[in-house]
């Protein structure tokens, strides 16, 4: 493998980081897959949290809100994940206290009713029992899911 370097994966990582939001942990990753020294890497982090290429706050606020609308989750599992990316708890939590509450109970809603629609007609014990480990692999908590589920009608207007 050819050598980089450092201005040059300077470049790449800027460019990288253009694609869209990124935080220290992923440049880290790949900077160390393009066979950068790790003494480098730290150089290069910073210059690029400088220029504005990374912010770690404005990646746990984009983060959290694209898991919330497009891929419904929630705050359990998004907590989960962002600290596997070793973001300071302080933003993570900062991030999440910032959710949509209204946004929030309506992707829990729509969650639920999906699930409820594929498991039409099977026992009522059943399905509740189902969709709640559903609600709960996607990272809602609990006492959410079961106002949901105990809410009575199709539409579920929190």
């Amino acid at each position: 493998m050819k050598q980089i370097t450092p201005g040059e994966a300077l470049n790449k990582a800027a460019a990288y980081c253009t694609l869209c939001e990124r935080c220290i942990s992923e440049v880290s990753t790949k900077l160390a897959a393009w066979g950068v020294p790790h003494g480098e890497q730290h150089e290069i982090i910073e210059r690029l949290q400088q220029e504005g290429f990374i912010d770690e706050a404005r990646y746990c606020r984009a983060f959290v809100n694209d898991k919330v609308r497009f891929n419904r989750w929630g705050r359990i599992k998004i907590r989960a994940a962002l600290s596997e990316k070793r973001l300071p708890r302080e933003l993570v939590n900062e991030a999440i206290d910032n959710i949509n509450e209204e946004e929030y109970m309506s992707a829990l809603a729509e969650v639920i009713a999906a699930k409820r629609r594929e498991l039409k007609g099977q026992d009522d014990y059943v399905a509740q029992q189902k969709i709640m480990r559903y609600a709960a692999g996607r990272g809602y908590e609990p006492s959410l899911i079961m106002k949901a589920i105990n809410y009575c009608g199709d539409e579920m207007d929190f």
